[in-house]
């Protein structure tokens, strides 16, 4: 259980049929949030995640409404069913009646009231001892310097370097103050997602490949097939499908690196004997456009254009249909 912030706090009465202690209930609420629900909605309950800027709509920010604008009721049909033409699946056969009843309660209680911080990320209880080490990175963070600024010091080169290295993934600052809103092709990073489950993986060691102490078994699904004599076209795939699908797929297409080990369903093994040649090439920008109701695979096509999602198939079938053969 995850060191939290409520240390002091009053406890949240838990509804009477619940029968147990309030602090009890409401950090129950909270395990299964930190667990199930933060990915997009945030840690905060405020939405502000790299998911939410590709999703639209957005996941809820529950800061900015009141239990009496949001019923509890709706909450839970929401988490029951699922919300079509959104992000939100249905939690049903994932979640029992009573871990649903659990975490609607904490997000009632935690965001919408008390508007409180939950879990702090970036504590040693998460594995990030000396968060400090990345200082030079927090005004790139925060969006205070932009990527493209020119006349860096050294420290603040040594601080790009590091944000691009290890913050981009969660911490996406895509558009630079030297480009206009209104520009065709918004500026991008030097690095690709890494799956580091962050434990106890300190930055910069030298360390084996394990399960508990350093990047662990997931790393290994972050390596891109390289593949010979791409077309012009599946070189656009391969950029975009590293960009934006590999965060789920992994680099390899399996589907096996951290996220997509964590999501549930898992996210779909693109190597698997068969899969691509089953599906077709339609069938798979299909599911890119539209999107796979009931998983966390949403619609692609507010975000990528027909000759992009059309690129990534392409490239698709020729490394993972290869792979999985």
């Amino acid at each position: 259980m995850l060191k939290t912030l409520r240390d002091g706090r009053p406890g949240t009465a838990a509804p009477a049929a619940s029968g147990k202690p309030a602090d009890a209930y409401h950090e129950r609420g909270r395990k299964i949030y930190n667990f199930r629900c933060y990915f997009c909605h945030g840690y905060s309950g405020d939405a502000r995640t790299l998911a939410s800027d590709f999703l639209n709509p957005k996941p809820r920010d529950f800061t900015s409404v009141t239990p009496s604008q949001l019923g509890r009721d709706a909450m839970l049909t929401a988490l029951r069913d699922g919300r079509p033409g959104t992000a939100m699946k249905s939690f049903k056969g994932i979640l029992k009646p009573d871990d649903m009843a659990a975490v609607t309660d904490f997000v009632r209680s935690e965001f919408m009231t008390a508007h409180a911080p939950n879990t702090r990320y970036h504590s040693p209880e998460n594995g990030w001892a000396n968060h400090d080490r990345y200082k030079a990175a927090y005004p790139f963070v925060r969006g205070e310097i932009a990527l493209d600024q020119p006349n860096l010091t050294p420290e603040q080169e040594e601080g790009r370097r590091l944000y691009r290295a290890s913050c981009v993934t969660c911490h996406d600052q895509p558009l630079t103050a030297h480009q206009s809103p209104a520009a065709e092709q918004p500026a991008t990073w030097e690095s690709r997602p890494l799956s580091y489950p962050r434990n106890n993986y300190p930055y910069g060691a030298d360390l084996p490949i394990d399960a508990m102490t350093s990047a662990s078994v997931y790393l290994k699904h972050e390596h891109a097939p390289q593949v010979a004599e791409l077309t012009p076209q599946q070189k656009q795939g391969e950029t975009l499908f590293q960009k934006n699908c590999a965060f789920c797929h992994g680099a390899d297409g399996t589907g096996r690196n951290w996220i997509g080990a964590f999501l549930e369903p898992h996210a779909r093994d693109l190597t698997q004997p068969g899969f691509l040649a089953a599906l077709t090439k339609p069938g798979l920008r299909r599911v890119i456009r539209d999107g796979l109701p009931g998983t966390s695979m949403p619609a692609w096509n507010s975000v990528l254009t027909d000759g992009q999602i059309d690129a990534i198939a392409e490239y698709a079938f020729l490394a993972f249909r290869k792979s999985g053969s």
